[in-house]
């Protein structure tokens, strides 16, 4: 049996977001969000812990879900390890500078891909001469990085068409 609907409220104690089961653990973080206005199609919470946005005008910023994050941090580390500010500029690169990774979102993407078993991390040298945390895809992440691709590929296809259909009413 599912937990019940936990609302998580703001300074003015209204509703932001609802999740599953004790809160304790998230509200620290959604306390610091400055924007937690969108949702996480990821099953173990219903929270969005930080975004990721298309480079556009502040009013026009499309934010992206969390589980696509995800799959774009398992999709850049196909290529080898990398640390979190290389990271975010090869999704920025890779999108054609259309996709922003603000480093609020990153970092607990990261750790959270490393507590699956996802993504392994280790202490290293950056090229800047700074430490920093490399990270490595594991093989359990090249398995995932296969089945949500297949996944994504089937919603963007299914969304395709509904927005490509003809008016079906007539």
């Amino acid at each position: 049996m599912d937990a019940p609907l936990t609302p998580l409220r703001d300074s003015q104690n209204e509703p932001l977001h609802y999740v599953r089961g004790s809160v304790t653990r998230l509200q620290h973080k959604v306390r610091h969000c400055r924007e937690p206005t969108h949702v996480d199609i990821l099953p173990e919470a219903l929270l969005f812990l930080g975004r990721m946005s298309t480079r556009d005008t502040e009013s026009k910023r499309v934010a992206l879900l969390q589980g696509t994050l995800d799959l774009l941090i398992l999709r850049t580390l196909l290529f080898g390890k990398e640390h979190g500010q290389g990271i975010a500029r090869a999704i920025q690169a890779q999108s054609g500078n259309e996709l922003l990774v603000d480093h609020g979102s990153l970092y607990p993407a990261l750790q959270r891909l490393e507590a699956k078993g996802l993504v392994t991390a280790e202490w290293g040298i950056s090229g800047n001469n700074r430490k920093a945390r490399f990270y490595t895809l594991t093989p359990a992440g090249k398995k995932q990085l296969l089945t949500e691709t297949r996944e994504w590929e089937r919603i963007v296809g299914a969304i395709a068409r509904v927005l490509s259909a003809e008016n079906p009413l007539g």
